[in-house]
């Protein structure tokens, strides 16, 4: 079952929490997160950006952004932000709100490590080197398993192959598990490489708020006065 099911739709309501928090009018709404989240992921491509949470009241749209640069989102003294408002504008006419949360540690974040291998795969670079870079990066902050599949024509091969490598546990079926996971492309002059990454952080025991989306430390918040904030949670 792990091997064919998203490995953390399986988790869903369990360990993790939804990445969009709201009901009603489904189809609207819907339409507005997939643009907002392709705008923002286009336009701050250069800050890192792991996952964009989305959360409506009745007369207000809050965006939570997780990133490992936040000064390039934030900007010198929140200007960056005033303009991205203003821009964001055009999908939604209530009123935005936007929170950013910094990654200290990339090497645990499944969107990241993804992302970085396939921006080496697109600077024409060595799968193989950027795989164990990144394999060992997350060894040495104690993540108890990694597990990285790449498929495509790698290093240009007539022939379309895959490559798994892993290094401790990765328990798919064990729902208490914390696996991050994530897939993303990386567009080559050969073709689209696909890279899969989870990362197994540990297990779960107990209750979990599941609403607790983060753990990273706040930078900024656009409902407080337009001020940097640094709070002391790891």
């Amino acid at each position: 079952m792990g091997h064919k099911v998203n490995t953390l739709s399986t988790r869903l309501g369990l360990i993790v929490g939804w990445q969009s928090l709201w009901y009603s009018h489904y189809p609207e709404r819907i339409k507005e997160d997939f643009q907002i989240r392709k705008y923002l992921e286009n336009r701050l491509s250069k800050a890192n950006i792991s996952r964009i949470y989305i959360e409506r009241s009745l007369n207000k749209v809050i965006i939570t952004i997780s990133s490992s640069r936040p000064s390039i989102i934030i900007g010198k003294g929140g200007s960056e932000i005033y303009k991205l408002k203003k821009e964001l504008n055009i999908f939604t006419y209530k009123n935005l709100l936007i929170k950013i949360f910094e990654i200290k540690k990339p090497e645990l974040d499944a969107v990241l490590v993804s992302k970085s291998i396939a921006s080496q795969l697109e600077n024409r670079g060595s799968y193989k080197k950027a795989i164990k870079i990144c394999i060992s990066a997350a060894l040495q902050v104690n993540v108890e398993g990694i597990k990285i599949k790449i498929s495509g024509r790698l290093n240009g091969a007539e022939m379309a192959r895959k490559e798994t490598y892993k290094e401790g546990r990765i328990p798919l079926s064990t729902f208490r598990a914390d696996i991050d996971y994530h897939m993303t492309e990386a567009h080559t002059n050969y073709g689209i490489i696909g890279i899969k990454v989870w990362i197994m952080k540990g297990e779960i025991y107990g209750k979990k708020n599941i609403f607790n989306i983060f753990n990273f430390k706040k930078v900024y918040d656009s409902d407080e006065d337009y001020e940097l904030l640094y709070s002391d949670v790891d």
